[in-house]
């Protein structure tokens, strides 16, 4: 039976190396012993029934984690009363009611807490992302070494759960098929021991074989197929390490374009990938690789014209198509290499790429920023070294970003979402008011808050390997992972003000002053000449380098821009700074926040809203801007700005009295209602949005209807449903944030 195992050493793995004893540390291990037969009788009906309902409900209800915290969920005695006909009635709804729930839900929650004080839940959803760790896994002769047959089974269920109905794969789990998804996924499952003539494998097949072959691809899957051998490098665009070699001064012109000045996701991608394809990386000839060779493809192999190939992209998934300048540029590219291969200038270009991999590898502990440069920085070490100690050090981070739920074994969008969901959780709790209840809860994960702070900076010179300062704020995951986040640090420095008014006998000693001086000035840092913050550091360049996005299937990649989301959380929490500390910096923070409102109001939407990047979408982007503008404030009385998003909202309301918004809000860029009933979370965010502005001294009636709509989804237990996914990265790409 599996189990996650979390602030685990692997069993005292001496590759693996943690700055606080690996606390937020999760991973699932198949223990053949565990589970009584009841449980494991009732995590297979868990399995059937995600895959009866699987072309209705994507995502998974993370059965496998509540299973586990049976006990204690046993132990919360919780039993939600209500009256069947809620959601019929009409006017306001009894405080009486709405306590008993919120009570239920909060000891509910609490069960769900691992013992080293932070929440844990499945943060997948993106379907190219297990592909590439797989083929990583496969080149370096790895693979056994941490999918053993059980894991191996569960990646199977996995993409049988998840192929559409088509035979194809998407970009994510709710999206349309794709040959991103399609070809990645089909070298997965021919990896993992699925027969050519397997029923899902052949119709993945037959999607591949009607749109022309695997040539028709996006350039991350061209990169992929290279690297496990059955497609050419030939019909790859150039990814040419001597980019890095570039003068990075801004005078210069073409300094702009250096890729340290990328978004740091995009940059620790490219990065690695511009070695693998500066030596060619590629696996050995195995008769896998010989027969994908002839599979996923409708022509012979040999007679494929590889440099015609290099710009087919299958319209399934081309949502940004290259610009002319991109072409010539790869054309231009394209013939230079040859005369790079081999150079002294290649050379030195290769040198100067592996001393930013290590760098990336030592400054996070080899769990790296993410999960596709983990994937490639352990694949880059390897071709580097087959036998180094780098090499085995990623290897041990692996288990961290695989995630087991009832649906099967997927890799997560990062090392999971422990310090932002955390953070959410401890306001979420505190602000129900019922402190005595669960101050066990709260205590737990106040200790998660102080032992996952970033309490220094990166190695120095910070310059010389384009990194922001880091000490005293917090990443989104775990102190290991190192990379802190504009908006992560801020809710966790929201959280801590939090727990500070309750007493200290119930959720233990504060943090430090001068620890949360360090994090306020990670956040002014962060502050862009615009007024807005963007993610993990400064805007470094401009928004034309999105001209050279060379990938297809994602937009807005190659810089940090600002966000509502990012420059709300950043506000809303150095107000919180300026109530508790009012002569710390004062001047500073009165300058920030002004510019800062002045960024929020200056991008709302002429109907009222805010487009959400990091949520799905309006309905995020909007709950954000409502608390930046509630923090400095502005109310529905006062401000225009707030009159229009309360009005924007109130359009949205549905019949049943909640908010459904759909993912395709984000890739199209236009308000998408769901289908069906409404969702939860959005219904939540709507009416944090409303109230926030005070909307609910207005017309306090569609703020009941909403707190129906959510009463009556409460399920006995306390929990609440997973219905459709509510993250979003990159405006195409979907993410799952099981906690929300």
């Amino acid at each position: 039976m599996w189990r996650l195992v979390t602030a685990g050493d692997s069993g005292g793995n001496p590759y693996l190396i943690s700055l606080n004893n690996n606390v937020g540390r999760q991973y699932w291990e198949f223990d053949p012993k565990a589970g009584t037969p009841e449980e494991r009788a009732r995590a297979e009906e868990f399995r059937k029934r995600f895959t009866e309902n699987r072309h209705a409900r994507h995502h998974s209800a993370d059965e496998l984690l509540r299973l586990q915290a049976a006990d204690k969920i046993k132990a919360a005695g919780v039993r939600v009363s209500k009256d069947a006909g809620i959601l019929e009635a009409q006017g306001p709804v009894a405080a009486s009611q709405v306590e008993h729930q919120i009570l239920c839900g909060s000891k509910y929650y609490a069960a769900l807490q691992q013992h080293d004080g932070h929440w844990a839940g499945d943060y997948g959803g993106p379907q190219f992302l297990l592909p590439g760790l797989v083929i990583a896994l496969y080149t370096a002769g790895a693979l056994d070494r941490i999918f053993g047959p059980e894991a191996k089974a569960e990646v199977l269920r996995y993409h049988m759960n998840h192929q559409n109905e088509d035979g194809g794969f998407g970009l994510h789990i709710e999206g349309h098929s794709t040959m991103f998804g399609t070809s990645l996924g089909y070298c997965v499952m021919r990896i993992m021991g699925a027969d050519r003539d397997d029923k899902i494998v052949a119709a993945a097949r037959k999607w591949i074989h009607d749109r022309g072959g695997i040539q028709h691809n996006t350039s991350w899957a061209k990169f992929w197929l290279a690297v496990l051998g059955v497609y050419s490098w030939d019909g790859v665009n150039p990814l040419t390490p001597e980019m890095w070699l570039l003068p990075y001064a801004s005078w210069t012109g073409i300094g702009l374009l250096h890729p340290g000045r990328m978004w740091c996701h995009c940059r620790m991608v490219y990065l690695p990938m511009s070695y693998v394809y500066g030596v060619r990386g590629t696996c050995k000839e195995t008769d896998l690789v010989r027969q994908l060779r002839e599979e996923l493809y409708p022509v012979a192999y040999d007679g494929i014209d590889w440099n015609g190939a290099r710009n087919l992209c299958a319209k399934e998934d081309l949502y940004y198509p290259h610009p002319l300048i991109q072409d010539v540029l790869w054309w231009f590219l394209y013939k230079c290499e040859y005369l790079l291969m081999g150079s002294s200038l290649r050379k030195k270009a290769l040198k100067e790429t592996l001393k930013l991999i290590h760098y990336e590898d030592d400054s996070t502990r080899y769990v790296d920023i993410g999960p596709v440069n983990k994937a490639l920085n352990l694949l880059a070490c390897w071709f580097e070294d087959p036998d180094s100690v780098a090499f085995k050090r990623h290897l041990a981070r692996v288990p961290d970003y695989l995630w087991v739920a009832e649906d099967g074994m997927k890799m997560q969008g990062y090392n999971g979402s422990q310090l932002w969901d955390t953070a959410f959780s401890v306001q979420a709790l505190v602000a129900t008011g019922l402190g005595q209840e669960i101050g066990g809860c709260l205590k737990l994960a106040n200790q998660y808050l102080e032992q996952t702070q970033v309490r220094e900076d990166p190695a120095p010179p910070l310059e010389e390997f384009y990194r922001h300062i880091s000490k005293g704020a917090w990443a989104f995951s775990t102190k290991d992972h190192g990379w802190p986040i504009a908006d992560c640090a801020s809710e966790a420095l929201k959280a801590v003000f939090a727990l500070g008014t309750l007493p200290e006998k119930l959720v233990g000693p504060p943090i430090p002053d001068d620890r949360l001086f360090d994090c306020v000035n990670v956040i002014l840092s962060y502050q862009n000449p615009s007024g807005g913050w963007a993610t993990y550091e400064n805007t470094r360049s401009y928004s034309f380098v999105e001209l050279f996005n060379p990938a297809e299937t994602f937009s807005n990649i190659m810089i940090d821009y600002d966000y509502v989301e990012l420059s709300s959380s950043s506000m809303t929490a150095l107000c919180e700074f300026r109530k508790k500390y009012p002569n710390h910096r004062a001047k500073e923070i009165d300058t920030a926040l002004a510019r800062g409102k002045k960024f929020i109001q200056s991008i709302q939407r002429n109907d009222g809203s805010w487009y959400g990047s990091w949520g799905v979408c309006f309905t995020y982007g909007t709950w954000f801007g409502c608390e930046a503008l509630s923090e400095l404030g502005e109310s529905y009385s006062t401000s225009d700005s707030a009159r229009k998003a309360c009005t924007f909202l109130l359009e949205k309301q549905r019949k049943d009295g909640g908010w459904g918004e759909s993912y395709k809000s984000c890739q199209d860029r236009v308000y998408s209602q769901l289908e069906g009933l409404s969702h939860v979370v959005n219904t939540a965010w709507a009416m944090m949005s409303l109230m926030a502005v005070g909307y609910h001294k207005v017309d306090p009636l569609p703020l009941h209807a909403g707190a129906r709509f959510l009463m009556s989804m409460q399920e006995e237990n306390g929990d609440w449903p997973q219905q459709h996914i509510s993250g979003v990265f990159n405006k195409n790409c979907m993410i799952s944030y099981s906690q929300y």
